[in-house]
């Protein structure tokens, strides 16, 4: 396994210096962020490491060339929209962009491209399988087409009360995840698995891991607390914001030693990339920076090297 990180936390660095201070804090790959230039439409989004925009090979040449002067491999290219948005034309923007990812990827010698499924979060799942299969089955034909797998990442995108119940984005579950695959029965269609969003979901981290074996494209590790006296006065039905917290691994309620374990014991070994959400360490540059040392000191040996 290889150890990396997120490049949505270091907005502010280009990729050179991004690559740079992943090769002295001993981190073996970066998953490398490609939203659209322009505002973020929520927070960790609208970071650009790389532009896919009139992406050529030369580009991508010069990103590789970037990578070998420091080190340091690209575990996957990382755009999260919901391309199943009730509003049309931004359902469409999305989907076309992340074509261009799909299609930058190969350029860079990259197999993996992680993403959302989305959701209308008007509509329950059932309702909102027919659009699903409609988006998603030519995307992932699109992608096998450019030898490319399409790691989806389990989080439930639900923050506010108008998000109820299910969020924006449709395969969070091992349920979920068994008709998905069922429906759309491709090679390239996986996961980006993050543990934290099945500990928020009061889903034990482990469950699924043995079952989906096969669908384990790329892992993220982040953590997530609970806190179980502001659930004890607003309830499971409350927006998660009011009580829990992303953390940092090994800060929260998942047991790592036992995740990395049956990890392990699954066959994986491909990139472990740290996602840090958590605010604990102060919203600055060197907080952010410091945070990922942190985490890079408690999963790194589970994994067994430094990175």
């Amino acid at each position: 396994m290889k150890l990396g990180f997120v490049s949505a936390i270091l907005p502010e660095l280009p990729l050179d210096e991004v690559l740079a201070f992943a090769r002295i804090e001993r981190f073996a790959c970066v998953e490398a962020m490609c939203w659209p230039a322009g505002k973020a439409e929520r927070k960790f989004a609208g970071v650009t490491h790389v532009d896919v925009t009139d992406f050529t090979q030369a580009k991508a040449d010069d990103v590789n060339a970037l990578c070998t002067k420091h080190g340091v491999s690209l575990s996957a290219l990382g755009y999260y929209p919901n391309l199943l948005d009730p509003d049309a034309e931004t359902a469409v923007v999305a989907l076309e962009h992340l074509k261009k990812v799909i299609a930058a990827a190969p350029l860079l010698g990259l197999n993996t491209v992680n993403t959302f499924v989305g959701k209308n979060w008007r509509l329950s799942v059932d309702e909102n399988w027919p659009r699903f299969l409609a988006v998603w089955r030519p995307l992932i034909q699109f992608a096998e087409d450019h030898g490319v797998r399409i790691g989806i990442e389990n989080c439930p995108m639900f923050f506010t009360n108008d998000e109820w119940p299910g969020g924006k984005n449709l395969m969070t579950t091992p349920a979920i995840w068994r008709r998905a695959f069922a429906d759309i029965p491709s090679p390239n269609f996986g996961l980006n698995f993050d543990p934290s969003h099945f500990a928020l979901q009061f889903i034990e981290p482990v469950s699924a891991l043995h079952e989906f074996k096969d669908k384990l494209f790329h892992v993220h590790a982040k953590d997530v607390k609970i806190y179980r006296e502001r659930l004890n006065q607003v309830g499971i039905f409350a927006p998660p914001l009011q009580w829990h917290q992303p953390r940092l691994p090994g800060y929260g309620e998942i047991q790592w030693a036992q995740f990395m374990g049956v990890l392990m014991e699954t066959g994986y070994d491909g990139p472990i990339c740290i996602e840090v959400e958590d605010d604990t360490f102060g919203k600055m540059l060197e907080g952010r920076q410091r945070a990922l040392r942190v985490a890079r000191d408690v999963l790194s040996p589970f994994i067994g090297a430094a990175a």
